[in-house]
């Protein structure tokens, strides 16, 4: 029975897919069609960074996990000990797991089990990753007092990467919007700012605008990944409440008694750096990323064949593939899609289907 509910909730998210959803509205729907086959007490949502796997959005279920956890939950994704995160499962065969199939002694060290679930009296969790063409789009965190049958399991993995394919599509919605002026905060070995520019205020409100604290969890989570990675750097893309992009970019400080502090920044990305992100949520491979790299600078078909080392013709049949992922059909728009900021193309662009003459 569980096959025909798989089946049935696959076709109510392709259809959300396709209705022009942001992100927050997909995953609130999604967590209600999931919940009717797989109950939770608690549920929280993510969209992914697909190049990073680092969270960008956060959606909760009707029952939402108190904010005084949600900075351990950060730390605990990013910390490098934890195990089952999102980072971890993305890079498995089967992308879904549930707590109790760890060692006892991965159970016994878990932080979101011993500091979060179990306060709340909770004890089990089951977690997955919503991939789709090796990219990791989202997940799901569901947690309740009983344990997660096998059943709920295949089912979860079943409808994930429809999940997937739904989260990537709402990805591609969104500007480059936010307060504008970059902004820096200090923290301090003890996770909290010591100092910060006075745009860090602007970008509070934007962050928890979508939740109360979510500034505080986002910084904590940042400032976590930089600590524990080898470079001492951290980047996040993360949504802002207009279902824009903010970039967080964290560095440990290396000098003397201030070893231990971390700067923050906070910045309007610029469309440069969320070429990839567009070119992923379109689903481009390498040969048409390339073509569309060189239609952003300018060039013309036969410019673009002898840099690419390739045939005008074969350039034509990639813009026309592009044209269709991109839903667009002219070069002038393909810009306007994955860089709005510019509105206009060079000179020398055609305006013109792939097939008109430069």
């Amino acid at each position: 029975m569980w096959e025909g509910r798989a089946q049935s909730v696959r076709r109510d998210i392709a259809a959300l897919a396709t209705a022009g959803l942001g992100i927050t509205e997909l995953h609130t729907a999604a967590i209600e069609l999931v919940g009717r086959v797989v109950s939770a007490e608690l549920s929280c949502w993510a969209s992914l960074d697909p190049d990073t796997a680092v969270i960008s959005s956060m959606t909760s279920g009707a029952s939402r996990i108190p904010q005084r956890y949600e900075p351990l939950l950060a730390t605990y994704e990013y910390n490098g000990t934890e195990p089952h995160t999102f980072a971890e499962l993305g890079r498995r065969p089967v992308p879904v797991a549930r707590s109790s199939d760890l060692p006892h002694r991965d159970i016994v060290r878990s932080g979101r089990a011993n500091e979060v679930w179990r306060p709340l009296g909770l004890d089990h969790e089951l977690r997955a990753v919503f991939r789709v063409d090796g990219a990791c789009w989202g997940a799901a965190g569901m947690v309740r007092s009983g344990d997660f049958s096998d059943r709920e399991v295949e089912f979860v993995t079943a409808v994930a990467p429809a999940l997937a394919t739904a989260t990537r599509l709402a990805a591609r919605s969104g500007g480059r919007r936010g307060p504008g002026e970059p902004a820096i905060v200090v923290v301090g070995p003890d996770g909290r700012p010591r100092a910060a520019t006075a745009a860090a205020q602007s970008w509070r409100g934007e962050l928890d605008e979508i939740a109360p604290g979510r500034f505080a969890v986002m910084l904590r989570a940042v400032v976590v990944g930089a600590r524990a990675a080898p470079s001492g750097a951290f980047r996040a893309r993360v949504r802002d409440a207009s279902g824009g992009w903010i970039l967080m970019e964290a560095s440990r400080l290396i000098s003397g008694e201030d070893d231990d502090e971390t700067v923050v920044t906070f910045k309007q990305p610029s469309g440069a750096e969320l070429l990839g992100l567009l070119f992923a949520a379109y689903a481009l491979t390498i040969r048409e990323r390339d073509v569309c790299r060189e239609v952003i600078a300018g060039r013309s078909t036969s410019d673009i064949a002898t840099r690419l080392g390739i045939s005008p013709h074969t350039v034509q049949d990639h813009l026309k593939s592009i044209f269709g992922k991109a839903d667009v059909c002219s070069r002038g728009e393909l810009v306007a899609k994955l860089q709005p900021e510019n509105h206009t193309v060079r000179r020398n662009v055609s305006p013109g289907p792939p097939s008109a003459a430069e």
